[in-house]
């Protein structure tokens, strides 16, 4: 069965280029088309899609409005279509804010017809990996319902007895001697296996109770009137021990162990804080990495406005974008945090309060510089995993920086790019190392790579995200 798809753009050539691209893949099936945003939102009502392309600028009502509309009442994937003028750029970053799924570059008519097929390969890649996203959601919802209706599930009620019965039964009980009867125990029986007190606790270390005094060896009589028991005095060490081995780890976490132990987190902090490290001339000694793809505005948005103005640490950011998105989500995230955001640029001095993103179609990494400083340098060498800028490339860059306190992130996004460099930084002892979980991630492609691979200190939600490195970096 396929998913069905609608297309709205203003322009007929565009709705007819992009519904024959979106069906060359059996996969998907265009039930509808809108010229306007106005007309999107009925027709969505009606067909009920599966997910939508969405072109930004259109006369009557653009895609941003009605976006805010769809999403609030009929909450699906939808892809922008973007143009390369600033205002559409501008706009294409809020409408992935508002909960647009991504978006792609919208095709010109001149275009020739390898970059039309271009546009095609990636918004086909980018509607299938919505479906799955969706899917995945749907199916984790499911579950978590299921299991709150089998915990809201009342036990079957037992059978009550009358108080009359139970009073006879009792009586019964105690005058014949039957199952169940409660007589008191003689004052000098010998306690029965269940009641000694001087066998060993198993799991508690106990040492077996010594014979008593007066006690002829291998005589077996007891020369001292009856038989005393002394109850042992139980051992503070061995039950501690004890309590320990029943608690179970943290379920939330499932990092993979690897041979070599890694420390819990706080000690790694505690150890680095003994380690003699240089506080650079710009007098900061951590410094935060954050690399993400799809999804990643809105979730940027969500950890840089956490973070107040003053934040000791410089932030270094690679977000999968093409050339100039990148300037305009800078504007965009500095308008929104307390922070100084900027696009990064070749040669520019880090300082702390600030965060700097990597520009679409070239690689950011960081080095350090003369006086102590640091700086970002930029250059367009080969695509790493598919990507420049690329988030393996920033992070291994960091690698030997060995006067700062690293506090690595992988937000929301398809594949698996910084996946390997965070391994390598986290065999290496950086500081901190945090994955977005899936709970909160549109795609959660990155943050499992790395999880996967057993190197992710803590897996947050992306709403705790900010507090942490709040909390983490001092």
């Amino acid at each position: 069965m396929s998913y069905r798809v609608m297309v709205v753009d203003d322009s007929g050539f565009m709705r007819k280029i992009i519904s024959d691209l979106i069906e060359l893949d059996s996969a998907f099936q265009v039930v509808g088309t809108a010229i306007n945003g106005r007309e999107a939102i009925d027709k969505v009502a009606e067909l009920k899609p599966d997910l939508v392309t969405m072109d930004v600028e259109m006369p009557e009502m653009n895609g941003l409005e009605s976006l805010k509309v769809i999403m609030k009442d009929y909450p699906l994937p939808v892809i922008m279509l973007s143009g390369i003028n600033e205002e559409g750029m501008r706009e294409t970053i809020m409408a992935l804010e508002l909960g647009a799924f991504d978006f792609i570059r919208k095709p010109l008519a001149s275009t020739s017809s390898y970059d039309i097929e271009q546009v095609g390969r990636e918004l086909r890649e980018q509607m299938k990996a919505a479906m799955l996203a969706k899917e995945r959601r749907e199916m984790r919802q499911a579950a978590l319902e299921a299991k709150l209706q089998e915990a809201l599930t009342p036990m079957p009620e037992l059978p009550v007895i009358p108080a009359s019965r139970k009073r006879k039964i009792d009586l019964d009980q105690q005058t014949t001697g039957k199952p169940g009867a409660t007589k008191p125990p003689k004052r000098d029986a010998e306690p029965t296996a269940s009641q000694r007190t001087d066998r060993p606790l198993i799991a508690g270390g106990l040492k077996k109770q010594e014979k008593p005094q007066g006690v002829a060896k291998g005589s077996g009589v007891t020369t001292e009137g009856p038989k005393t028991v002394k109850q042992p005095s139980l051992p503070t060490a061995p039950v501690a021990a004890v309590k320990e081995t029943v608690v179970k780890p943290d379920p939330v976490k499932k990092v993979k162990e690897t041979k070599a132990k890694k420390q819990p987190v706080q000690e790694q902090a505690k150890e680095d804080q003994g380690r003699p490290r240089s506080r650079s001339r710009t007098g900061f000694t951590d410094l935060v990495a954050i690399g993400t793809s799809t999804g990643g505005p809105k979730a940027l948005k969500a950890v840089l406005e956490k973070l107040p103005a003053d934040f000791p640490a410089p932030i270094v950011i690679v977000q999968h974008m093409p050339p100039n998105f990148t300037k305009s989500l800078a504007q965009r995230l500095n308008s929104l945090s307390a922070l100084n955001v900027v696009e990064a640029e070749e040669g520019m001095e880090l300082l702390p309060g600030s965060a700097y993103v990597a520009p679409g179609g070239l690689h950011l990494k960081v080095a350090a510089s003369a006086g102590g400083s640091y700086q970002a340098t930029l250059s367009g060498l080969e695509a790493c995993n598919g990507h420049r800028p690329s988030v393996d490339v920033m992070f291994e860059s960091l690698l030997p920086l060995q006067g700062l306190k690293k506090h690595i992130v992988l937000l929301t996004g398809m594949g698996s790019d910084g996946a390997r460099s965070m391994k390598r930084l986290y065999d290496a002892g950086v500081t901190s190392t945090i994955a977005e979980s899936e709970e909160s991630c549109v795609v959660f492609g990155m943050p499992r790579s790395a999880i996967e691979m057993g190197c992710v200190s803590q897996i947050l939600p992306l709403e705790q995200i900010g507090p942490k490195l709040v909390q983490i970096v001092k």
